[in-house]
């Protein structure tokens, strides 16, 4: 009997997960069930059924119909929202089907461990780009030092969704969307960040994450902003990190995009907790407006550098006027939120053309003591997309779960239960391949230590 895969989820960070899992149905006895709220979508990204493979639509609040998918299949992989995994995991233990995920694990995730490990399933969370390469390449590394005695005291881990520098060009923001554009506009909006620099507690207000960056060099890529994650503290358990000095998690971005995103942040844009009335009608000008305090003589332009205070002679005003603040064009829709008008504004120009490539960026840091004396090692991976429709963000989020599903139907993960992929029968097996066969590398170099 061959064992089903169900897929529940096919957007665009499935690209490379479905034919990675294609090219090995035939020789290994699998069938692939490719799932989507829309019929086409989840045609479209399976590129053709055979005996070995179909597409279906599936609501999945539809409970019933969700079942009769689930019954009967070895292993799901869940690539809707997050916020829809627990329904689907629930099911998957019901039925006995393994879950494979890319989103962070939570504790009602963690609450079906016990559960998951009666009934002998993996229920593998963060296995994507970030989370998911980070953590891997992160603890092969930390494994590595501890095995040869260091003891770590210093931590920091930035991953990037950029463009290549060819596709920068004439783009002043050097950026486009190359995963959901809702999360990038909601970026900063969760609560203080926190981290731990030197021995201290850190936190930075939503208001000033934006103002609050670290500068880095990449070798091979160039300079970078670091943008700190919301808590970076919440991995000094699952790192091993608990006596660290310095812990400290970002996203990358190219030089002058947080000062230019904090524009968004003090306007009130990304606000995302009440609904504009009759957006309709306006224009994405008057949109910005609405901001703005009311002068009947001064353009728009004027009146918000006012607010911002931004000088005649920055080019923040050219990000702007770019990105299209003071465009024309009328919103499509009748009432939004502030944070779903801007995304809808900057989709206009950071939506990837045919032609555009991505490229993603990790970069590690990792400082330990042995014999009293202080080392340091940096890591770094770069990757660039074919196309907009084959991206590195798709193979570096798509690949690893593709890589996961092998070895957990192949019967080469020992654990059970609700997991992170940690430890070496996890790391070990997908970073070999990612590199081997899909140019996803890193490299390391010691450098001299310094502190945060």
């Amino acid at each position: 009997m061959s064992k089903r895969i169900v897929l529940i989820g096919a957007g665009l960070s499935t690209q490379s997960l479905v034919p990675y899992l294609k090219d090995r149905l035939d020789s290994n006895g699998w069938y692939l069930r490719v799932l989507d709220r829309d019929l086409e979508v989840a045609q479209q990204r399976l590129n053709g059924a055979n005996e070995t493979c179909s597409a279906g639509a599936l609501d999945i609040q539809d409970q019933e119909a969700l079942e009769q998918e689930v019954k009967g299949a070895h292993l799901v992989i869940s690539m809707v929202p997050a916020h829809m995994h627990m329904n689907i995991a629930k099911t998957a233990l019901k039925f006995g089907a393994h879950l494979v995920t890319a989103s962070y694990s939570t504790p009602e995730m963690q609450a079906l461990n016990t559960e998951a490990q009666a009934a002998g399933l993996v229920f593998l969370n963060e296995c994507g780009l970030d989370p998911g390469i980070d953590h891997m390449s992160a603890m092969k590394l930390l494994d590595q030092i501890r095995g040869e005695g260091g003891k770590v005291v210093l931590f920091e881990s930035f991953t990037g969704g950029l463009l290549s520098p060819e596709s920068e060009a004439g783009n002043p923001w050097r950026y486009k969307f190359t995963w959901n554009p809702r999360n990038v506009v909601l970026a900063g909006q969760g609560g203080a960040v926190k981290f731990i620099q030197e021995g201290k507690y850190k936190y930075i207000p939503p208001h000033m994450v934006f103002r609050r960056t670290e500068f880095m060099d990449v070798e091979g890529f160039g300079r970078f902003e670091g943008i700190a994650n919301r808590d970076s503290l919440k991995y000094r358990e699952v790192y091993g990190l608990e006596n660290v000095e310095t812990l400290y998690r970002g996203t990358l971005r190219r030089p002058g995009y947080a000062r230019a995103w904090d524009c968004f942040v003090k306007l009130g844009m990304t606000d995302d907790s009440y609904q504009i009335a009759n957006t309709h009608l306006l224009s994405f000008r008057e949109f910005t407006n609405l901001f703005l305090a009311y002068n009947p003589s001064d353009s728009v332009e004027l009146k918000l550098k006012y607010y911002l205070g931004i000088p005649q002679d920055s080019d923040l005003m050219d990000k702007l006027v770019w990105a299209g603040l003071f465009s024309s064009q009328m919103f499509p829709f009748e009432s939004a939120t502030p944070a779903q008008c801007l995304e809808y504004i900057l989709r206009q120009v950071w939506t990837l053309k045919p032609e555009d490539r991505d490229l993603i960026v990790m970069y590690h840091k990792i400082g330990w003591e042995r014999d009293g004396e202080r080392f340091m090692v940096e890591s770094s991976m770069g990757v660039e997309g074919e196309s907009a429709t084959k991206t590195a963000m798709a193979a570096t989020v798509g690949l690893p779960l593709g890589i996961a599903t092998r070895l957990i139907l192949e019967g080469k993960i020992e654990t059970t239960g609700v997991q992170l992929p940690m430890t070496a029968q996890w790391y070990n097996p997908i970073l070999d391949e990612l590199e081997s066969d899909h140019g996803v590398r890193f490299f390391e170099k010691s450098v001299p230590y310094s502190g945060y």
